[in-house]
């Protein structure tokens, strides 16, 4: 029998090589390149067998001891009882900022190994790094730090971590899944807040495209001192200190009035555009938050609607810095939907429910003449009860066609598609002309840059006391 295998070094290989295999199945551990590439090194031995008779004896010499080397190999290999792991995290993180997360991995066993760790993350993560390899002493601990940037808002749970654990001569290799429950809620851009104070503070603001608004009249309440600009009324400068500062320090004033602001913030369709890796919806929820952050530092009120084909949520209108934590809460896990959206009960909702004279701000998109109808209807319907704001959101995809269009580099269907959206842009430029005749405040902006001119179009409104 036993020259038999000897004379059939393959069948030998096989019959020795599955009960193996087999154990390392069960125990979810995998032969590594290595290993398969030793084992069929003694069959190339024992091919010589065919010139020589003894080459298949040292074959199968050789395949013995490597089959017990390998063996003995696999119990270097810790179980996964014997490893622990531990991650750190906020549990708030900003949408597209880098968030940072910790990974402790705890080795329980006397053994000494290379790891590889990589965390199990929602596909809407992006991780750096992507994965660690390292190794871990006997009863070791190894912490992994990583940053995480999430491209969609709401709340995501992490289940586990998946580590790879090679053995001491890696001639194989375990694949663990070791539970570990955390939970990551993203909110929208929040983090662009803290540098607004900044350069507000260090009078910096129009590096974020936001401009200075010379009020019309004179609002008496006392709100901050700062640094003297060239921009400023001279009469505003308080002498006593500027003198003990030794620099030119004025007054600024706010407005006595408390207002209201009311988003409209369109959840359907027109809103699943992308710009800058992000929806167009994702974009919107940041500008309604920066601004709602600046009107509440002003002593503002307030409110948002979210709306598709139904209403998602309403937040009443309230003052307060606080109050920007329920406008979070309220908007981080709204996604958009693929539904046509019903500007009639969002508008008559808003109607029911605020009757105070308000800011109204709806944002949203529009390339169509039934939805483009709607809304300049239900918009200048306020006009006298509220004062209506409508941004329109444009389409880099649609006003590309237009600006980058060249007669002489184009094709047939290029010339067709450049008419198509220039007839598009023409009319949509008609639909904030009309709305603007009605009495309605309407802008159009890219996603981008929608921010600092909701900014703009605010302060503008209140130096001019519109409300």
């Amino acid at each position: 029998m036993l020259e038999f295998l000897v004379q059939r070094p393959v069948l030998l290989l096989i019959l020795m090589g599955l009960p193996l295999l087999l154990l390392a199945w069960l125990g979810k551990i995998y032969p590594r390149h290595r290993m398969l590439a030793l084992i069929a090194f003694p069959a190339v031995v024992s091919s010589f067998s065919v010139f020589f008779a003894p080459m298949a004896y040292l074959a199968l010499g050789l395949l013995v001891a490597l089959l017990l080397i390998a063996v003995g190999d696999i119990f270097s290999i810790p179980s996964a009882q014997k490893l622990e792991v531990g991650r750190t995290s906020g549990s708030i993180a900003s949408l597209s900022k880098p968030h940072k997360v910790s990974i402790e991995l705890t080795n329980t066993s006397n053994n000494v190994n290379q790891i590889n760790v990589r965390d199990d993350l929602p596909d809407e993560f992006e991780a750096t790094p992507e994965e660690f390899a390292s190794f871990t002493g006997k009863t070791s601990k190894t912490r992994f730090t990583y940053d995480i940037t999430s491209h969609a808002r709401g709340k995501f749970d992490l289940q586990r971590v998946h580590v790879k654990v090679s053995s001491r001569l890696k001639f194989w290799a375990a694949y663990y899944q070791l539970p570990c429950e955390s939970t990551i809620s993203v909110y929208p851009d929040m983090k662009q807040i803290g540098e607004y104070d900044l350069l507000a503070r260090t009078n910096r603001l129009s590096q974020t495209g936001v401009r200075r608004v010379r009020k019309i009249g004179q609002d008496n309440e006392f709100e901050r001192l700062r640094d003297y600009t060239k921009d400023d009324n001279y009469k505003h400068i308080d002498w006593r200190t500027t003198a003990r500062r030794r620099k030119l320090t004025v007054k600024d004033f706010q407005s006595s009035q408390s207002q209201r602001i009311i988003f409209m913030v369109d959840c359907a369709r027109m809103m699943t555009g992308q710009s800058d890796n992000l929806s167009m919806l994702d974009h919107a929820f940041n500008a309604m938050l920066m601004l709602s952050y600046i009107a509440l530092k002003q002593g503002d009120a307030v409110g948002l609607l979210n709306f598709s084909d139904q209403i998602h949520n309403y937040t009443p209108p309230r003052s307060g810095i606080g109050h920007i934590n329920r406008l979070l809460h309220a908007s981080f896990d709204q996604e958009a939907r693929y539904v046509e959206a019903r500007y009639d009960k969002a508008f008559l909702y808003t109607k029911q429910r605020c009757s105070k004279r308000s800011l109204v701000v709806l944002i949203t998109n529009v390339i169509d003449e039934i939805n483009a109808h709607q809304i300049m209807q239900y918009t200048s319907n306020l006009t006298g009860q509220h004062l209506p704001m409508c941004l329109l959101l444009k389409d880099h995809d649609l006003f590309d066609m237009v600006d980058d269009y060249d007669p002489e580099h184009s094709s047939k269907n290029s010339v067709y598609e450049a008419a198509a959206a220039a007839t598009i842009v023409n009319w949509r430029g008609e639909v904030l002309t009309e709305m603007k005749h009605r009495g309605v405040l309407a802008l159009e902006a890219f996603p981008e840059n929608m921010t600092a001119q909701l900014i703009n179009q605010y302060l503008e409104i209140k130096a001019r006391h519109l409300l």
